[in-house]
């Protein structure tokens, strides 16, 4: 094909990419039958990493996660995940159920592929 020829005909590519970002961003909090019980960071985070191995084995357990910011009062972080392994990370936070022998549950309150959205909540928008 002869690039300066006008008679060739234009190709077009259509490329759509799904889940193009690196990183996904996962705003969740811990709910405790027990409210006085408080996890410092790096229990959470082994909590987490508990659940990852006991629901996905070992290479769950392996799975790379960060803790980017914890509230120690409410128990609620901010979490960041490769895109790839945002699935296993939900799964496993979803399906703990017992801490110290007490029931609790995760809640995901938000994901998304930019932090910056996380850290605002349109429900909760109270204008003056």
């Amino acid at each position: 094909m002869n690039p300066e020829s006008k008679d060739d005909p234009v190709v077009y590519q259509s490329v759509v990419l799904k889940n193009a970002a690196p990183y996904q961003y996962m705003k969740v909090c811990l709910v405790l039958e027990d409210k006085s019980v408080k996890l410092s960071a790096v229990d959470l985070k082994q909590f987490i990493i508990t659940g990852l191995k006991s629901l996905h084995g070992e290479v769950g357990a392996a799975l790379h996660f960060d803790v980017l910011k914890y509230n120690k009062d409410t128990l609620s972080a901010f979490l960041r995940v490769p895109g790839s392994g945002l699935v296993k990370l939900w799964s496993s936070l979803t399906l703990l159920g017992s801490y110290n022998e007490q029931s609790c549950a995760f809640r995901v309150l938000q994901v998304s592929p930019f932090l910056l959205s996380l850290t605002g909540n349109s429900r909760e928008l109270q204008l003056d």
